[in-house]
């Protein structure tokens, strides 16, 4: 499935600009065209409050590659699909059908199961439905009381969906929707995911780091032998929260464009993407870096740059349809997806640290930063471990192996 759509629409991703995130849909200027992205979710300045991390690319020009065109409604959708994530990170075609990959969201998108089948039908994917058992939408509880609908998540939970789908095709999926964006509302919604039987929990949210932190760690993120993925953040330079837990797997963001190596990809830092020392995390054991004496964020990448962004389609609150989405919202759950393929992890094993045993497995990120820390790792891609990129892209699914 992975070679048939890749040269449409990976060879005109060559050459896009990485973009920085805005808080609103503010013009990014580049030698040959403009684009304007926009957050799903408004940044929160409240204590423990969390955002999504989806960024949307809401205008272009004719002239924007394939993977960054999304201004008006398309019938058919721009951004990478299957096809593209496939070739770029050697993903298995089968496997995942005993796996259950649930997303951890804030609020209700009404349109999420009838959207996400838009989606799987257009790429030739196996339906996932309630009706077959792939599909299962459960509020921060368990049960069948939802919280209130949010525009901006719908999107954020439309995109998480489709990369799972994209990813892991044959792979399960539980939906658990918060009542709220507080972490502890958030933090018990994952709870709920693993009570519920799934060993894989992608989380594409964040928010400021705070003396609470390890006390939610020990609450809701502290589950041996289930891999939790988390988005590094999509403001640059600087740690957040969950992101900052010793016991998840912390996703940074690359920009993706194919090119003519042997692998046929290359992935550069995006600029967006979050990293550094946490100011509370302890350092977990698996993590030998120097310049850091606690946590250090990221662990893994993948796409994340609204300029080489992914395909999404989303109607809750919008008439778009099919968009295109970047934002470390994207990679965290086709990380979760990743980790899914790759078999279910053992008990008492904390997945965290799976990609620090097989570093080989990954495709090293050497260039690009996403802020200013003195030359420093953390914010700059380097030969072996940094900060934006961690150990790098997937390459295929040895790396997530226990």
């Amino acid at each position: 499935m992975w070679p048939a759509l890749v040269a449409a629409a990976g060879l005109a991703a060559t050459g896009l600009v990485a973009l920085s995130p805005t808080a609103g849909a503010q013009p990014q200027q580049a030698p040959a065209h403009r684009l304007t992205t926009a957050r799903s979710c408004a940044v929160s300045t409240a204590p423990d409050m969390m955002a999504c991390k989806a960024l949307k690319v809401t205008s272009g020009t004719d002239s924007l590659a394939p993977s960054a065109r999304s201004a008006h409604p398309a019938a058919i959708p721009s951004g990478y699909g299957p096809s593209e994530l496939g070739s770029a990170y050697a993903v298995p075609q089968t496997g995942g059908s005993d796996a259950t990959v649930a997303i951890v969201d804030a609020y209700d998108n009404p349109n999420a199961e009838a959207d996400l089948a838009v989606y799987r039908e257009q790429y030739g994917l196996p339906a996932c439905s309630t009706d077959n058992g792939c599909f299962r939408k459960v509020g921060q509880s368990g049960g069948s009381a939802l919280p209130a609908p949010d525009p901006g998540w719908a999107e954020e939970i439309s995109l998480d969906l489709d990369m799972v789908s994209a990813v892991c095709p044959a792979c399960h999926i539980l939906l658990v929707e918060a009542d709220t964006s507080a972490m502890t509302d958030l933090g018990e919604s994952v709870n709920t995911a693993v009570s519920l039987g799934a060993r894989y929990v992608s989380n594409s949210y964040g928010g400021g780091e705070s003396g609470a932190d390890t006390s939610y760690d020990s609450q809701y993120f502290d589950h041996p032998g289930v891999a939790i993925t988390v988005s590094s953040g999509d403001a640059g330079y600087g740690v957040e929260y969950p992101a900052g837990s010793q016991y998840v797997t912390a996703v940074g963001g690359t920009s993706l464009r194919q090119d003519g190596s042997a692998r046929g990809w290359t992935d550069t830092v995006w600029g967006g993407a979050g990293s550094g020392c946490s100011a509370y995390g302890p350092k977990p054991a698996w993590q030998q870096d120097t310049e850091c004496a606690g946590r250090t964020v990221a662990d893994v990448s993948a796409v994340a740059d609204p300029a080489t962004g992914v395909a999404v389609y989303d109607t809750y609150g919008n008439d778009r349809g099919w968009e295109v989405f970047g934002g470390t919202s994207a990679s965290a759950p086709i990380i979760a997806s990743l980790y899914a393929l790759a078999g279910t992890p053992s008990e008492g094993s904390y997945p965290a640290s799976f990609p620090y045993a097989h570093p080989d497995a990954l495709n090293d990120v050497v260039s690009g930063s996403n802020g200013e820390c003195a030359g420093s790792y953390l914010c700059t891609g380097a030969t072996g471990y940094d900060g934006p990129t961690g150990l790098g892209t997937p390459d295929g699914v040895a790396a997530f192996t226990g």
